[in-house]
């Protein structure tokens, strides 16, 4: 059989569809892991909920509802990891949704063309029904999630002195959490594997549970319609932080009407005061919701987070 000319309209289809192919293979996402697979702490169950995934028009996933089954999705570079740096990411959703493709997997994504392992955290969404306190649920799992991380980081090829915790809106809620409340007890660990980040990332992050700077909808679905003062103290992070706290770089757009800059402003405050090494970017423009950027002043942010966590 002759082969196909060169510029023979069959030769360029097939070549275009194995560029498509080739593609889809990198976009593909890896199989999860369950984070608790001998049974998730102070779990209750609840039958009608159960989980729900939002497609886009195009059958995409984008985003999760009803989350109650916690797991970790690995994504590792196709080169080797230099120094072994790993990120544990919590994508935001006003602990109600988990922007999981925008604030998780394309992140992951962009992680791991700098050569970083990312880890996709779908965490549980606070809900009374399925945990005996919905106001630790989310942080049991990051705690979790960072432990679990560092006892693989052998198998992962990771350094255990480099794996960091990064979120958005919410999520960044959850990931300053772990970075301030990392050794509460909240559950009972099955060895001594320290939860405490070595650095944190925070887009945009829900930092203070206090009125006037909250998120209204983020405060309200962790802890309740009514939260005793002392609840809204406990996860508000900016007071809880404390010269053991890691080192952070924070990205916020000036405009965002949903989660106010003064959260990032007050973090870098609080860091700052202790001595605590932090980088601040707050944009002119961006809104809330940007994920790596599209338009406006905040689309620099990955390249300076990239430098950042080249000599953190």
């Amino acid at each position: 059989m002759r082969p196909f000319p060169t510029h023979s309209p069959l030769r360029i289809l097939t070549w275009a569809f194995l560029l498509v192919a080739a593609q889809l293979m990198a976009q593909q996402t890896p199989e999860p892991i369950l984070l608790w697979p001998e049974g998730i702490p102070g779990a209750r169950v609840d039958a009608d909920y159960t989980e729900t995934q939002d497609l886009y028009e195009s059958g995409q996933l984008r985003g999760l509802t009803r989350v109650s089954q916690p797991t970790l999705t690995v994504f590792q570079p196709d080169a080797k990891p230099t120094d072994g740096t790993a990120v544990v990411i919590c994508p935001g959703g006003g602990y109600q949704y988990l922007a999981i493709e925008k604030e998780g997997y394309k992140v992951a994504r962009w992680l791991n063309s700098l050569g970083v392992t990312a880890i996709v955290l779908k965490y549980r969404l606070p809900y009374d029904g399925i945990m005996e306190d919905k106001a630790v649920g989310p942080l049991q799992d990051a705690q979790e999630a960072l432990r679990w991380t560092r006892r693989n980081a052998g198998s992962l090829g990771l350094n255990p002195g480099r794996i960091g915790i990064m979120g958005f809106s919410a999520g960044g809620h959850l990931a300053s959490s772990l970075s301030t409340h990392y050794a509460e007890p909240v559950y009972t660990p099955m060895d001594d594997t320290s939860a405490r980040p070595d650095f944190s990332i925070l887009i945009y992050p829900v930092i203070s549970m206090q009125e006037g700077v909250t998120h209204g909808g983020s405060k309200r679905n962790l802890l309740g319609e009514s939260p005793e003062p002392e609840q809204v103290a406990r996860f508000s992070n900016e007071w809880r932080v404390t010269p053991d706290t890691p080192p952070a770089f924070l990205v916020h757009a000036t405009d965002d009407l949903a989660v106010p800059v003064s959260n990032s402003i007050r973090y870098y405050q609080a860091l700052q005061a202790n001595g605590i090494p932090v980088e601040l970017h707050s944009y002119q423009s961006g809104g809330h919701g940007f994920g790596l950027g599209t338009e406006g002043t905040h689309t620099d942010w990955p390249k300076a987070c990239a430098r950042w966590l080249s000599v953190d």
